[in-house]
């Protein structure tokens, strides 16, 4: 991100501020970040880890407002971005049905205040529908065979934990599917995540909310977890250099090393992307 001292630095996606912290040991006296997460309790965290440091700015909303509050908040223009995709471990823990490993309410919004829900989906949807998110949203190829399993399990009772999913989930799958690498309901959670918390189109806007806000010279980094959202950033960035209103720092994604990946399994599909406006 070639961070300076005296930066404005926008984290979109505060999370457990780990980025945060590293951005602001960089920023010195002078420099300003401004951190947005659409989880309140990432926010409430990051006020006990940051106190009354007037260096931070800390915004409760989505990132895809990211330049509707920048403005909101005096900031004229930003000098970095940065997006991080992936799954903060408190929302793992936070009691909403992210996690097929756990038995909790099936809610998978970030912004608790959020009507839509992974229980409407998989309760009030038509099957059709729901094959149509897990294939799209989620690359499930057994997308059909897990809708009908669903509609056929909501018949008899209205599926209200993430426990009771993923046990509808593994048992649609053949058997070889059962025992891979990967545990049989990820793609089918993914997806109902994606769609809950409009993960694609708040990427979209997030990213043109950004570059609108971004000074000249200045960069946008991300970093993604799945192909859909690589796709996404790799084909804006594209476009953006192809008009000549930008430069890609990486013509291809860096991924993690080896070691960093023994250090951090959780790292192992991601991908960073970096640009700078020119």
């Amino acid at each position: 991100m070639d961070i300076h001292e005296g930066d404005t630095v926008v984290d979109a996606t505060l999370g457990g501020a780990g980025h945060s912290r590293e951005i602001l040991s960089k920023l010195g006296a002078k420099g300003h970040l401004v951190a947005f997460d659409a989880d309140l309790e990432a926010i409430e965290r990051a006020r006990t880890i940051f106190g009354a440091d007037k260096r931070v700015s800390l915004i409760h909303a989505n990132f895809k407002n990211v330049r509707e509050k920048l403005s909101e908040a005096g900031v004229a223009a930003v000098d970095k971005v940065l997006f991080d995709l992936g799954w903060s471990g408190f929302q793992l823990d936070a009691g909403r049905g992210f996690s097929f490993l756990s038995d909790e309410s099936l809610s998978m919004a970030y912004d608790a205040g959020q009507t839509l829900t992974a229980a409407t989906i998989v309760n009030e949807w038509d099957e059709s529908s729901i094959s149509d998110v897990l294939y799209g949203w989620g690359e499930e190829r057994y997308s059909r065979r897990i809708a009908h399993a669903i509609a056929e399990a909501r018949g008899k009772a209205a599926i209200k934990t993430s426990a009771e999913l993923a046990a509808i989930v593994k048992a649609a799958v053949p058997t070889a599917y059962r025992f891979g690498r990967l545990h049989p309901a990820t793609k089918t959670f993914q997806a109902l995540r994606i769609a809950v918390n409009d993960e694609l189109g708040a990427l979209r806007e997030g990213l043109l909310a950004a570059w609108h806000a971004l000074a000249r010279n200045g960069r946008i980094a991300v970093i993604s977890f799945h192909s859909i959202e690589d796709r996404i950033v790799k084909q804006q960035f594209r476009e953006w250099e192809d008009s000549g209103s930008g430069t890609r720092v990486t013509k291809k994604p860096l991924s993690p090393s080896a070691v960093e990946i023994q250090e951090n399994p959780r790292s192992r599909s991601a991908k960073l992307r970096v640009i700078q406006k020119n």
